[in-house]
């Protein structure tokens, strides 16, 4: 996630707390008040003196209780883990940016312990830069590696593989976001929803369609996203407009994990410049001169200072069409207390096709990619039980307790079309349009220079969002790239 505190709110662990307490509550689950680490305070269970501990550190901490280190353990063995082994989750501390120093911190000073470090997506690249975790391929053998490679979603793998392939982390869940939207709204409209889970449209069509079935309804807003000045747009929503647009930050998908100043930036260039005009329309309407010919006014000025979930509680009350955000909205507008089956899902909708688009990997429908990472502290001295853990955490067994007891997505497209997976509550009747967003789904460029970046992004975006901005979003996006090629020089 990069050290930009204001990029929290954007990923994985806020959206991983809601998603986890949403989830609970619709399934009955309790005692899932957070992520893997936390507590209140009190220690696991001992192993038993003939057991080898293998120690991971879990990441953001809450007020979760040790019962469900226990169900953990329990899930592991269960998937195949030697009873031999007793894995524990070591709690993290409450951000994530005490928890980046905290990694830091410990693999500059060559610590054995923990043997496992739960690393955020968004900043695992760099640690892999810098030489600081373990390559697993030369920890598992070929077959093992092979399978991550290939069953795993392929954006995951690529936030814990080095730019030539090398594979450094186990993708352990992963996060992308999707529209949601009022399915029986859109419904007595008259627009028929079949295929809309895996058929993207485009965002005319989406657009039309918004602003339609508002005017039918009178509803307040059309179409809530986040559009805060803050790390969240320039990661996620801004990068997705930009990428479906056909743009790219730094060229094509290619160049997504550098080499830095030795690649091009492309943020001025016509898909970036296209994905302003259509937000500044949707914001400020057909007539603002700034725009692009699309149906305008479906979302309202104050997305311009809103993050996950103030852009979430009007959808889930009732007073939005359509509603961009990460899986654990799902959960909650879902449940039966809040829109239950009136709740529909599908993935992002496309300015242009891929084929039409100048750059690799770029047209097309896109979600931000989000969620976490196993990887191996290569100081280890335990690894053979690590390997051991990892290959368990990899089965479909585990990855299915996790989505059904904790609400993480599982990370390989096959779990997604399995029976168990869609007979989950809530979550499970949308794992079609969920495949089709983790199949799209687009990484943050994430280098050392991605911090600075960021922030410059998200200002210049949000500034060139407003009504009373005095530049044209050609000079806006002219300017940030002046400014990313700038810290591209300094981070070299």
């Amino acid at each position: 996630m990069g050290t930009n505190s204001n990029e929290n709110s954007a990923q994985s662990p806020v959206s991983r707390r809601r998603f986890v307490k949403a989830v609970g509550a619709a399934s009955g689950v309790t005692g899932l008040a957070g992520c893997l680490g936390g507590g209140s305070g009190d220690k696991p269970e001992k192993a038993d003196s003939d057991q080898t501990v293998v120690r991971q550190y879990a990441g953001v901490g809450s007020n979760e209780s040790p019962a469900v280190k226990d169900q953990l353990r329990e899930a592991l063995w269960n998937a195949g883990l030697s009873e031999d082994i007793y894995v524990e989750i070591v709690d993290g501390p409450s951000t994530t940016d005490q928890l980046l120093s905290q990694y830091r911190t410990w693999l500059s000073a060559g610590r054995e312990e923990p043997d496992i470090f739960t690393m955020d997506s968004g900043w695992t690249i760099p640690f892999i830069q810098r030489g600081q975790v373990q390559s697993l391929e030369e920890l598992l053998d070929s077959s093992t590696v092979s399978t991550v490679k290939n069953d795993f979603f392929e954006a995951s793998v690529a936030s814990a593989s080095a730019p030539d392939g090398t594979l450094y982390g186990v993708p352990e869940f992963p996060d992308f976001p999707t529209i949601q939207y009022r399915k029986d709204l859109v419904e007595d409209a008259g627009y028929d929803t079949d295929g809309w889970q895996t058929e993207p449209m485009s965002w005319q069509r989406f657009a039309e369609i918004t602003a339609d079935v508002k005017a039918q309804n009178d509803i307040k807003y059309g179409y809530t996203f986040q559009a805060d000045s803050y790390g969240g747009l320039a990661c996620c929503d801004f990068n997705e407009w930009m990428t479906t647009w056909g743009g790219a930050y730094f060229g094509g998908s290619e160049n997504l994990f550098g080499p830095v100043n030795e690649r091009p930036v492309t943020v001025n260039k016509k898909g970036a410049v296209d994905a302003i005009k259509m937000v500044r329309s949707f914001i400020h309407g057909t007539d603002d001169k700034h725009g692009m010919d699309i149906p305008g006014n479906i979302a309202p000025a104050a997305t311009l200072g809103w993050t996950e979930e103030t852009s979430r509680k009007p959808f889930t009350n009732g007073n939005a069409v359509m509603h961009r955000n990460w899986p654990y909205a799902i959960a909650i507008s879902g449940a039966e207390d809040a829109l239950g089956d009136k709740l529909g899902v599908m993935p992002l909708p496309y300015g242009v096709k891929e084929s039409e688009a100048e750059y690799n990997g770029t047209g097309g429908t896109a979600s931000a990619l989000g969620g976490w990472n196993s990887v191996v502290n290569p100081n280890s001295q335990k690894k053979d039980a690590v390997v051991e853990v990892l290959k368990a955490k990899m089965s479909k067994e585990f990855t299915l307790w996790q989505f059904e007891t904790l609400g993480f997505l599982p990370p390989k497209p096959e779990v997604f079309n399995s029976d168990e997976a869609r007979n989950v509550d809530v979550m499970g009747r949308y794992m079609d349009a969920l495949q089709t967003a983790g199949s799209n789904a687009i990484p943050r460029p994430v280098t050392t220079a991605w911090p600075d970046q960021s922030g410059a992004i998200a200002s210049a975006v949000n500034k060139a969002l407003q009504k009373g901005s005095g530049e044209s979003p050609q000079q806006a996006m002219d300017k940030l790239a002046g400014k990313l090629t700038e810290i591209e020089e300094q981070s070299v």
